[in-house]
């Protein structure tokens, strides 16, 4: 009896102890799981006036929760624009100002900007630009709203958050003329003065003052106030001057996976910064992360969906009708724990968004599909997050619409993600 009653006695501190490690424990496991998320059918709120939102190529959040959708008033339709007719054709509808924000509800809150706002406003004169129009968003820590382009001739201009322009970094090559067909742009990856195809994505360090911006196979770094170039950087952490300035090749991408090439291949389609320093570019011509110091030293490269074809004869863009988009990587947000152990990914092609862990790429979950209803994406290329840790996304092509997925896994911090 006295040795099963000692026994008896062990065996319950032994499990209570281990009872207290595990319950101890619970948090720690819980914020190394992936983030679990569902759609919000009811974000956003209809828009007043008849506006309808179209192409949504990115979107941002910013210090107070607030979301800022930038979307093409020209990729409006006619059988979408009866309302803009003189006299009205239908009821409904009108395309919606260039700029929307948003609170976390759904509310629009304001709305501004479009063709024709501003001299300097992207795709300057352009009737029908899809693609190479409005393209990039940020929102800076005093509200200020950092827009570029990405037609011949576009920069990146500053305004308050209700639409005054204050500033414009400049750096513009020449806009087409009028009437006149586009000529093929020949790559020059040591030119750090013009910007001859506009800008498709930036960032800001607002700590250090600088602006990030990737443009054909290189990252560049300026002065986010004066707008000089400090530095800039290849794939691979490569100087400037060993980038080259040849059409990256095609490659047989049912073969296997994108060649693992020194230099970057372009489209360059993001460049966001963690909150370890870390540097992401969104290499979607190889179907690849890379990762930079912010002085440009290499640190590390992924892959995402590397067996989606990159680039190739067999892309087609918006419209078209013989192939399917090409790369799997659009944009990125990072994940809400406080380490930002995760990558989240929007990819355009394969309408998913992929989550992989930051350091190695492994890959964690995915979420939505291909489609057209609530939790669906056709052409998903925006990506943000709120302090919640809550998504959201933009769809271009004839998606033209925002969603948001909430996180259900989350601790309940509020972490604030700006420039995402």
């Amino acid at each position: 009896m006295p040795i099963r009653k000692g026994w008896n006695d062990t065996s319950a501190i032994a499990i209570s102890f281990f009872c207290f490690l595990f319950l101890a424990a619970v948090p720690a496991m819980r914020a190394q799981n992936a983030p679990v998320y569902v759609v919000d059918p009811s974000w956003p709120k209809p828009l007043p006036n008849h506006w309808l939102m179209q192409g949504v190529p990115v979107m941002v959040t910013d210090k107070d929760d607030h979301i800022w959708v930038y979307n093409r008033p020209r990729d409006i339709n006619p059988d979408e624009t009866g309302a803009a007719t003189t006299p009205p054709r239908t009821d409904c509808c009108v395309a919606a100002p260039a700029v929307l924000e948003f609170d976390t509800l759904g509310n629009l809150i304001k709305g501004w900007g479009g063709p024709g706002y501003v001299p300097g406003w992207p795709a300057e004169g352009i009737e029908r630009p899809g693609a190479g129009a409005e393209h990039a968003i940020l929102v800076d820590r005093e509200g200020n709203v950092w827009l570029g382009g990405s037609a011949r001739g576009d920069s990146i201009q500053k305004f308050t958050g209700d639409g005054k322009l204050l500033w414009d970094f400049g750096h513009r090559g020449p806009r087409t003329p009028p009437g006149q067909q586009a000529q093929p742009l020949k790559q020059n990856n040591q030119n750090t003065d013009t910007f001859p195809g506009g800008i498709f994505f930036f960032d800001l360090d607002e700590d250090a003052k600088e602006l990030y911006i990737v443009d054909q196979k290189r990252v560049l770094v300026y002065d986010m106030n004066s707008g000089e170039f400090k530095r800039g950087w290849g794939g691979h952490g490569i100087p400037l001057t060993e980038i080259d300035n040849d059409p990256t090749p095609p490659y047989d991408w049912k073969s296997g996976p994108p060649p693992d090439q020194k230099q970057f291949a372009p489209a360059l389609h993001c460049v966001h910064i963690a909150n370890d320093g870390l540097v992401y570019i969104c290499e979607r011509g190889d179907d690849r992360v890379q990762v930079f110091t912010k002085e440009g030293k290499f640190v590390t490269s992924f892959f995402v969906h590397p067996s989606t074809p990159a680039r190739g004869p067999e892309c087609g863009g918006p419209g078209s009708t013989t192939f399917g988009m090409c790369g799997t990587i659009y944009n990125l947000t990072f994940s809400h724990d406080p380490h930002q152990k995760y990558v989240l990914i929007a990819d355009g092609t394969n309408d998913k968004i992929w989550i992989q862990d930051r350091k190695d790429g492994t890959l964690a979950g995915s979420i939505g599909d291909n489609g057209r209803m609530a939790g669906q994406f056709h052409w998903i290329d925006a990506i943000a997050m709120d302090s919640k840790g809550n998504i959201y996304t933009g769809e271009v092509d004839t998606g033209k619409r925002a969603q948001k997925f909430i996180l259900k896994n989350g601790d309940g911090k509020a972490r604030f993600h700006p420039h995402e």
